[in-house]
């Protein structure tokens, strides 16, 4: 009976295992949310896009690039630049009426803001001063160009600056003085070249409120003429000066003339014996310091 059952078992179950179809194994297909293209080709063609480099214009263009050049137009032919020119409160600083430009090395005189009432612009490599430079800055109250390599100073520059009260040129290579504003108090050109010709006669005649002058260290061969009488400070160390006359300081024809606002006067440094000239000092109410004897 067993035998029988067997061979049963055999004969119906043989035929259908024989006849049932091999199994296919599919390649996996991934589809993108929302969408009918599937992932996996997406894949494929990302990879080989990597595999090979893009071509435009007949030049190379690597990976990197190749979604510059699938953007906008406008954005395709802008050139890279570069942060040479930045605008003067980027480069300086700005606070309050006030621009900082110290040690960054600048050539020129930057385009200053028009409300500029106080300009620091020391120790750069600023060679030469132009009429341009301040000539829109009618603000301007005080200005410091110290430690520079200013050579030259156009005629007229700071003609404009009718509330400048303060001037500093000091640690230069000037040889001459430019022409000042009239309501200088403070001016300061210690440490350059100038040599007497380098003064106009009558430069300091007209700066009534001039109170501190400083030309020590330069090559002066004799005191400038026609200082004002609101001068307080005059520093003239350091220089060649080998004479004074009676009318330098005072007025020969006036005995009783008092130079009341002058408080110091420094000659140390000059080849003159200021013993010499002691009637040159018979209106101030100090002698200046230097060599006597």
């Amino acid at each position: 009976m067993k035998t029988l059952q067997t061979t049963l078992f055999l004969f119906v179950f043989v035929p259908l295992v024989n006849s049932a179809p091999p199994i296919q194994q599919e390649s996996l297909q991934f589809y993108e949310y929302d969408t009918d293209i599937p992932m996996g080709s997406l894949i494929q063609q990302d990879y080989e896009m990597q595999s090979k480099d893009i071509r435009k214009d007949g030049k190379n263009v690597s990976l990197d690039t190749s979604l510059t050049l699938q953007g906008d137009d406008s954005e395709r032919n802008v050139p890279p630049t570069k942060d040479t020119n930045l605008p003067t409160c980027l480069l300086c600083v700005c606070l309050s009426g006030s621009v900082y430009c110290e040690e960054i090395d600048i050539e020129a005189v930057p385009p200053l803001p028009k409300e500029t009432a106080y300009l620091y612009a020391r120790f750069n490599k600023i060679k030469r001063i132009a009429v341009s430079d301040f000539a829109d800055i009618t603000t301007l109250r005080r200005i410091d160009l110290s430690g520079n390599k200013i050579e030259e100073i156009e005629d007229g520059a700071f003609s404009k600056l009718l509330l400048l009260e303060e001037l500093s040129l000091a640690e230069n290579q000037l040889l001459k003085l430019p022409a000042l504003p009239p309501k200088l108090t403070t001016f300061n050109a210690n440490q350059n070249r100038i040599k007497s010709r380098g003064i106009k006669a009558n430069a300091f005649k007209k700066l009534t409120k001039l109170a501190y002058l400083y030309l020590g260290h330069n090559a002066l061969e004799s005191v400038p003429p026609n200082l004002p009488e609101s001068l307080r400070i005059l520093h003239l160390q350091h220089n060649n000066i080998t004479t004074i006359t009676d009318d330098t300081f005072c007025k020969s024809n006036n005995t009783r003339y008092i130079r009341t606002s002058m408080d110091e006067i420094r000659m140390e440094g000059n080849p003159i014996l200021l013993a010499k000239h002691v009637n040159a000092f018979s209106c101030l109410r100090t002698l200046p310091v230097g060599t006597y004897y």
